[in-house]
């Protein structure tokens, strides 16, 4: 329950998120323990230490201390639906009887029937 390796962990993170492009005051950096549920539904008595997360989103800035805060502070992106159909095909699956069937996600636009 270290918090100079918590904090090392952090600087070598936010380098790597900026050398591919993103900004790491977008990033919650929470210290967890899967093994033992530190901070991943309820605040861990075991790092005094930690204050919590913060993080900037288009609306403003989002706080929280546990794993389920940061998971819930993350914005859906938006699928804008006046764009043209856009549908990436994941997979092509030949049903005997029925024929070729694509499937994917609707990332933009809108299907009609």
């Amino acid at each position: 329950w270290s918090e100079d390796r918590f904090n090392e962990i952090i600087k070598e993170t936010s380098t790597f998120i900026k050398k591919v492009g993103y900004n790491p005051k977008a990033v919650a950096f929470v210290p967890i323990s899967g093994w033992h549920g530190d901070n991943m539904l309820e605040e861990s008595a075991n790092m005094p230490w930690y204050k919590g997360w913060t993080k900037e989103i288009k609306s403003g800035v989002v706080k929280g201390k546990t794993l389920l805060d940061a998971i819930d502070a993350i914005e859906p992106p938006a699928r804008p639906s006046d764009k043209p159909l856009r549908l990436p095909l994941q997979d092509v699956y030949k049903i005997g009887g029925i024929g070729t069937v694509p499937v994917g996600r609707v990332e933009t636009g809108i299907i009609k029937a």
